[in-house]
């Protein structure tokens, strides 16, 4: 049986704009287990983007409890929750986020930097990891010499070279043509089939159905929970 990496209870996110408070997450109960492949949608406004900055221990939620791989996120200090980012989660993001002075090598590479990976084996396993998502070829190029698609390939291999538990990903074929975005959706299948954990925001139906379980939200809350029956990418 897969053991739960993500489980919230009742959790909720608010803000203060001026003098009026933002209920983002009104209390989300949820359970993610290992290798699954989760979706996660709703309308602009719904708390899509609050949920992934929570699950992504980009900020800790004002109410109930958070635990990634049986730790209690809502206890941490800003260290912790860094140290936790670092060892436990890849990030791919619809903007790439690559740093344009950097090579593709160099942006894989730094992960490994802040977990205090010696540069050889640093460089040694981006290497690695830049092949597998086709970019053997691409290794010295600034990523204003790559396509999109290149550029997201780049994303995906950053989020991987550390082997993290669980990937967050932001609307990763947003800025893509039909093409590329069924190309980088083709590397999740990959990586899913190879057990990893995915989550995915998106608000495109049809991307949202390369996984295996599609989570809607509505005003801060899940307002449906199901499985994907007719799963894109299942037989590829």
């Amino acid at each position: 049986m897969n053991n739960c990496v993500i489980k919230l209870e009742d959790l909720k996110k608010n803000y203060k704009m001026g003098s009026v408070d933002i209920y983002a997450l009104r209390g989300i109960n949820m359970e993610i287990l290992e290798g699954e492949f989760v979706s996660i949608m709703g309308p602009s406004g719904c708390g899509k983007s609050t949920l992934l900055n929570v699950l992504g221990c980009l900020d800790k939620p004002t109410e109930g409890k958070y635990y990634l791989n049986g730790c209690d996120i809502s206890l941490l200090d800003d260290d912790t929750l860094s140290d936790m980012r670092c060892n436990y989660l890849g990030f791919v993001f619809q903007s790439y986020n690559l740093i344009p002075q950097l090579s593709v090598v160099e942006n894989i590479e730094i992960p490994l930097y802040y977990q205090g990976v010696s540069p050889n084996e640093s460089r040694k396993k981006a290497i690695e990891i830049a092949s597998r998502v086709g970019l053997a070829e691409r290794l010295y190029h600034k990523p204003t010499e790559l396509s999109g698609g290149q550029q997201q390939r780049v994303g995906i291999a950053r989020a991987l070279v550390n082997n993290p538990l669980v990937i967050l990903a932001d609307e990763p074929t947003g800025n893509l043509d039909s093409k590329s975005g069924k190309e980088i959706m083709d590397i999740f299948i990959e990586l899913h089939t190879q057990g990893k954990t995915i989550i995915m925001v998106t608000h495109d139906e049809n991307i949202a159905r390369y996984g295996e379980r599609i989570i809607r939200l509505k005003d801060g809350l899940i307002e449906k929970d199901e499985r994907v029956l007719s799963k894109i990418g299942a037989t590829t």
